[in-house]
């Protein structure tokens, strides 16, 4: 095997290429960047400045659609968009119609599925999965193993410890009224899930608000409490030091 670059694509000053990287048609890719062994760059896809992609990646890849899927099939896809200075582990799948803001970590063998905005300065530790249609906000932390469900929303400065899991739908895979009822989960700004919690379909953590560790949330938790248990109920209120608002870098926002 060797690399193969296409004619079509744009490579910008100083970006370095690693071995056997495959990069397709259309594809753009700024200055400075650093391009691992084996990684693969499909048609179309754009990367900014400054952006490093680890070994055996995949950035811009076409979903499969089995005759079962949920979601319509969508034969044109916009490219995947990298911006700059994002830092991709190894392993990592980015599907087509990803758009990452600048300056996110994708570690080592995250996925981000198709049709995902994901803001600036985020953390998507190892093993995450984000599924499609998800809208990720600005400066969250989403821990190793944890599962954002499709259709799901994060806002800003949000905690997902790990393991986590999240669903969209209570009919679990019955039922025709499923279709109409298909609802992620929503995390305010500041909204923090400790590690193994299991948070149920549609459901909203206000902002800054606490789910224990363990917990199952079958209902909307309310902004600056803190709940805990199976089923989750309301444990106290946070603290004010414990407030998002309060513990921001003032340097780094």
């Amino acid at each position: 095997m060797s690399t193969h670059i296409s004619e079509t694509a744009r490579i910008g000053k100083n970006t370095a290429l690693g071995k056997n990287v495959v990069i397709l048609e259309g594809v753009t890719i700024g200055s400075d960047c650093l391009i691992g062994h084996n990684v693969v760059i499909h048609a179309g896809t754009r990367i900014g400045e400054g952006v490093r992609i680890d070994d055996n990646s995949v950035i811009g890849k076409e979903p499969l659609r089995s005759p079962r899927s949920i979601f319509a099939d969508k034969k044109d896809y916009e490219p995947a968009i990298i911006g700059d200075g994002c830092l991709i582990g190894a392993h990592v799948t980015i599907y087509c119609g990803a758009k990452l803001g600048r300056n996110n970590l994708i570690a080592d063998l995250a996925t981000v599925r198709e049709d995902v905005e994901v803001g600036e300065y985020n953390i998507i530790g190892r093993n995450v999965t984000i599924e499609n249609f998800c809208k990720i906000g600005s400066r969250n932390k989403l821990e190793t193993n944890s599962y954002i469900t499709a259709y799901s929303e994060l806002g800003d400065y949000c905690f997902v410890a790990p393991c986590v899991a999240t669903s969209n739908d209570n009919y679990m895979g019955r039922d025709p009224e499923r279709f109409k009822h298909f609802k992620g989960v929503t995390i305010k700004d500041g909204g923090r899930i400790g590690v193994n919690a299991t948070i149920l379909p549609g459901k909203v953590i206000g902002r800054n608000g606490s789910v224990a560790a363990g917990s199952v949330v079958s209902r909307d938790v309310e902004e600056e409490t803190v709940v805990l248990g199976n089923p989750a109920r309301v444990f106290k209120k946070i603290a004010e030091k414990q407030k998002y608002e309060n513990n921001l870098d003032k340097k780094k926002g």
